[in-house]
């Protein structure tokens, strides 16, 4: 089994990669795929760069960033993976990776960085109406405690 996990560095999409090698480690025989998609480039950012491959450049950089704790997480668990940086609609785009690798499944976090206001994210509702394949929601653990 193929398994497609979209990483934004979020504690949601950690969570998610967490999830995926609790699965492994109860018996799932996976590989996985990493994804981090960058949005478009903002009309500022075009006119102050200049140069669409610095501009790339950039982007790319952000992403293998963003990607690192997972591939981290899943080094530690000594399972195998690929990982690509892609640059877009991060819905669409997702769903054509998933699709381009072959994916039977995705896990991934119910909201992303900077979403906070709903149960479940932008990306992850693109995903559950678009996907091809079976979607799990991660939600990250509630806080516990008397601050709580």
């Amino acid at each position: 089994m193929k398994i497609f996990l979209p990483v934004d560095g979020s504690v949601a999409a950690l969570t998610a990669v967490h999830h995926a090698v609790q699965l492994v480690r109860g018996g799932l025989k996976a590989d996985f795929v990493l994804a981090n998609v960058q949005e478009p480039p903002s009309f500022y950012e075009v006119v102050v760069m200049h140069d669409p491959a610095v501009l790339d450049q950039v982007r790319a950089d952000a992403g293998a960033d963003l990607l690192r704790a997972a591939e981290a997480m899943l080094d530690a668990a000594g399972l195998s993976y690929e990982s690509e940086v892609a640059g877009g609609d991060p819905g669409h785009v997702l769903v054509d990776l998933l699709e381009n690798y072959g994916c039977d499944a995705v896990v991934m976090g119910a909201r992303g960085a900077g979403e906070t206001s709903s149960p479940l994210g932008t990306v992850a509702l693109a995903l559950l109406h678009a996907s091809p394949v079976p979607v799990t929601i991660v939600h990250p653990p509630r806080p516990s405690g008397p601050d709580a």
